[in-house]
């Protein structure tokens, strides 16, 4: 059995994943290769007993390295796993594609059998411990930095290389395959980390207290999905049999199996298990893992005066006419307000601009504390701006504009140096109007009469 252990390294070389001779060797491997399959003839049942016991020691040490630098993140820092994390990536690729052994179940590749399966289980594990926004990191920097190398060897191949060593000459053609199989497998894994994440998210719904259970089924069906697509460029690329796509999902879900069992015997004897349960929405997740939260944030942003923090007049023309047409179709009164501070050009010409932003600042923030929650803020242009007030009647309007407008005279009198009031006009459906530019019109009308009439004053429908 020894001198079958000694042949396992040649026989790789030079065995295609089919099993069958490869053609392209040279006479002096004849030996290797009739070695190799004498041992195979021989010996089918040790060697495959063999393999799996070396791959299930490979499976328990690469759980316990990465496992220990997460538990001592806090302490080493969370660079040193993430570290550890994508340097394995190139190894793990290199093997899936030309590394095969024997197992009783079929043809399997260590790199896609432990160290991929093991890193996506880890990326999961990861999130648990910390959140989104940081395992996001990893996995997006994977996928940069392998279409990195491909972007690199694009340029290598066109260098003239001289023979520093007899016979060691540069595969280029070998690294361009290996590149393209490192960009789809960090293409895969970005999903795979995603949907892994999310099912995660989503199963604790059902089984929030049972993470070794979560963490099962999400391996299962994340690496099921995993192996028939990397299969499929492998096949492409290598041509690789139909046995080593089955074999390598038997043994995925055997990787997924010991892993599963390392985490509960983790959970169990040396992590306390309810720091791990954590409860998330896997909306929010998706949303964070996609940078859909800083999509969003950023449209946020643009529809928001920053000086005031009232939404722009963009926001009002998108949203008016939606908030109005829900509140009818149910019924509701809807009310405008129409909100100008007075004398604000002479705050300005006597005062500044500086002056004159910070009554903005002061006069949006006081609207924006006398809000309910069904209301919407909006800066309409200059010192003017423009209050939708849901399920607000008339009545209530005026009351509620009369509060608003008492409320900036008062605070503006006392916190600022230059007196500051406002004259309000109040329009509301159905009565004054069924659409926003009507209301508008109405409420805008009412403003200047209030204006007419002396400033600092409010001015509705007649009861």
């Amino acid at each position: 059995m020894a001198g079958v252990k000694c042949e396992i390294v040649p026989c790789d070389n030079v065995f295609s994943p089919s099993g069958d001779a490869r053609e392209d060797v040279t006479p002096q491997a004849g030996a290797a290769i009739r070695a190799c399959q004498n041992a195979q003839a021989r010996y089918p049942t040790q060697m495959a007993f063999s393999n799996t016991l070396l791959l299930i020691a490979q499976a328990v040490f690469y759980f316990v390295v990465m496992i220990s630098l997460l538990q001592a993140r806090r302490q080493i820092g969370i660079g040193v796993f993430m570290c550890a994390l994508g340097v394995m990536h190139f190894l793990e690729t290199y093997l899936a594609s030309v590394f095969y052994i024997t197992l009783p179940f079929g043809i399997v590749s260590p790199g896609s059998t432990v160290l991929f399966s093991g890193k996506l289980l880890m990326i999961l594990l990861l999130y648990i411990r910390e959140d989104a926004l940081v395992v996001r990191q990893p996995i997006y920097g994977l996928l940069i930095g392998n279409f990195l190398i491909v972007g690199l060897v694009m340029i290598l191949r066109n260098h003239e290389t001289v023979i520093v060593s007899e016979g060691r000459i540069p595969d280029i053609s070998f690294v361009d395959e290996i590149g393209w199989l490192m960009v789809w497998g960090t293409i895969l894994l970005f999903i795979d980390s995603i949907a892994i994440i999310v099912l995660y998210e989503r199963l604790g719904k059902w089984l929030k207290h049972h993470l070794a259970a979560r963490f099962l089924i999400c391996g299962a069906v994340v690496l099921t999905f995993d192996q028939a697509g990397f299969y499929m460029a492998l096949h492409y690329v290598s041509g690789a049999p139909i046995q080593v796509f089955f074999g390598g999902w038997a043994a995925k879900m055997g990787a997924v199996l010991i892993y599963v069992i390392l985490f509960w015997l983790y959970l169990s004897f040396v992590a306390n298990k309810e720091s791990w349960l954590a409860d998330r929405s896997f909306l929010d997740v998706f949303n964070v893992l996609t940078y859909r939260e800083r999509y969003h944030r950023l449209l946020e942003d643009s529809r928001v005066d920053h000086l005031t923090g009232a939404l722009h007049r963009k926001a009002y023309e998108e949203q008016a006419p939606r908030i109005l047409s829900q509140s009818m179709a149910k019924g509701h009164a809807l009310s405008l307000l129409v909100i100008d501070i007075d004398h604000f050009k002479r705050v300005n010409d006597e005062h500044g601009h500086q002056a004159g932003d910070r009554v903005l600042q002061a006069v949006g923030k006081l609207l924006q504390r006398n809000l309910r929650s069904d209301d919407q803020l909006y800066r309409f242009g200059g010192e003017e701006f423009v209050l939708l007030s849901d399920r607000l009647p008339a009545e209530g309007a005026r009351s509620m504009a009369e509060r608003l407008r008492h409320s900036i005279e008062m605070e503006m009198l006392a916190g600022q140096t230059v007196p500051v009031t406002v004259s309000i006009g109040v329009a509301t459906s159905p009565e004054d109007g069924e659409t926003v530019e009507r209301l508008f019109d109405v409420a805008d009308k009412r403003l200047y009469e209030a204006k007419r009439a002396g400033r600092n004053r409010v001015v509705g429908s007649v009861a």
